[in-house]
């Protein structure tokens, strides 16, 4: 599907939709427990529709509470750790197909390894190209049986989990979040020692760290997550609440904002939570907009606005790399260069990020210079010189989410393909331009 964006002014008080990284955790925490949980005002997305799908494949039993087209929450009954559920027609087990859901796919393969029948994870074009060889690797280490393609989907997993010392380098946080939430449920008596010498995207540790406290789940680890010691024989428990919002999302109208000189009230963002995105929001300071907390109708909303001129700037986004889009679209539209640093696992999301916005934004007569870790946009103040082309969205959420922002902007309308792929994680976010 193709959108067509037309140039305005953008402004408005806008609810975030949840967290989906918030949401895919507590869907599988609450489908590993024994008990009843609710997840209130959770993202009804693509990817987590996808997450929804292996977790009552993996034996929990979820009920859908909705207003109108709204889910409302989720009550989800686990079963005390993931029992797959058999084809009633064949007896097979099913095979979990995780969509576009890189977060799903990484996070449930670990939990698989923790039964004895054998599972088979796929998903689409995207996903069977992003290999989890890392991941395989420490799992097989742990005693797991792992079958795959050089580590790309379809991946066929088999317990049980034996434990022991791994190392486990992590390009993307996701391979050492699947090992925190799974290992926990080894057996008594089990042991589960990982060695990080790499991990980039830190907060999301952080994140899946707070639930381990939360559930009263205890584990070792130094200041910079470089080791992590784990015992078997815990369990999660049953929990009720409601899933933050989301900053990755919050990044768009934001950017919107930034753009067109626009102002924006966000309404829902918690600033303490472990979300990293909410850098975001120092960037846009840097590079000359006006960001307030404020209070409206008794929630937080982070206030975006810009009256003067947009600078570039040099930010680092190791521990953010979903924000490198929407940094970069605004980056366009700023005065001299923006440099994007360490950020080399940008390349290895659904897309090349890195040379995918290199690529696109030429399109719009903004010139970047590719690094290997990185980006350099040489901004002109917004001047830009679209020549006509579709802009390609790649099948990418955040690509067509970013060029969306810019066409908001831009001189003339531009045309986004694959555009549908913006409801993986922000469902409506196309109507709330119009």
């Amino acid at each position: 599907m193709n959108v067509r964006i037309t140039p305005k002014k953008f402004n408005g008080s806008f609810k975030i939709p949840a967290s989906k990284s918030h949401t895919i955790r507590q869907l599988l925490i609450a489908s590993l427990a024994d008990g009843e949980s609710v997840i209130n005002d959770p993202l009804d997305s693509l990817d987590t529709q996808s997450c929804l799908s292996a977790c009552k494949k993996f034996g929990a039993e979820i009920d859908e509470q909705r207003a109108g087209e709204r889910i409302i929450s989720w009550k989800i009954k686990g079963n005390n750790g993931f029992y797959p559920v058999a084809c009633k027609s064949s007896g097979e087990l099913p095979v979990i197909d995780v969509g576009n859901s890189g977060t799903t796919l990484y996070l449930a393969l670990a939990v698989a390894g923790l039964q004895s029948q054998v599972i088979e994870f796929n998903g689409d074009e995207q996903i069977q190209k992003r290999s989890a060889k890392p991941l395989l690797d420490a799992l097989t280490g742990l005693g797991i049986q792992c079958g795959s393609n050089n580590g790309c989907a379809p991946i066929k997993i088999k317990g049980t989990w034996k434990g022991g010392k791994v190392i486990l380098p992590c390009p993307t946080s996701q391979y050492l979040s699947a090992l925190l939430i799974a290992a926990p449920l080894a057996p008594d008596g089990t042991c589960t020692e990982i060695e990080v010498p790499l991990l980039n995207e830190k907060p999301y540790i952080d994140m899946t760290l707070s639930y381990l406290t939360a559930h009263g789940i205890p584990f070792e680890t130094n200041a910079d997550y470089s080791f992590f010691k784990i015992k078997g024989g815990s369990s999660w428990k049953a929990f009720s609440g409601a899933v933050p919002s989301d900053f990755s999302s919050a990044a768009f109208p934001a950017a919107a904002a930034a753009v067109t000189g626009g102002e924006v009230n966000l309404v829902g963002l918690d600033p303490l939570d472990t979300q990293g995105d909410k850098y975001f929001f120092e960037i846009l300071k840097e590079m000359g907009c006006d960001v307030k907390v404020n209070i409206i109708e008794g929630k937080q909303a982070f206030s975006v606005s810009r009256k003067g001129s947009l600078v570039g700037g040099t930010f680092d986004l190791n521990k953010t790399p979903d924000l490198l889009p929407a940094a970069a679209v605004v980056a366009a539209y700023a005065e001299g260069d923006t440099t994007l640093v360490n950020v080399a696992h940008a390349r290895i999301k659904e897309t090349d990020r890195i040379a995918v916005m290199a690529q696109e934004l030429a399109k719009l007569g903004v010139c970047c210079t590719e690094l290997p870790d990185g980006l350099i946009i040489h901004g002109k103040g917004g001047l830009l010189k679209p020549n006509g082309q579709l802009i390609n969205g790649h099948g990418d959420h955040r690509i067509v989410m970013a060029f969306a922002v810019a066409g908001l902007g831009s001189p003339v309308p531009i045309e986004i393909t694959t555009a549908e792929s913006a409801s993986v994680t922000y469902p409506g976010f196309l109507e709330l331009l119009a």
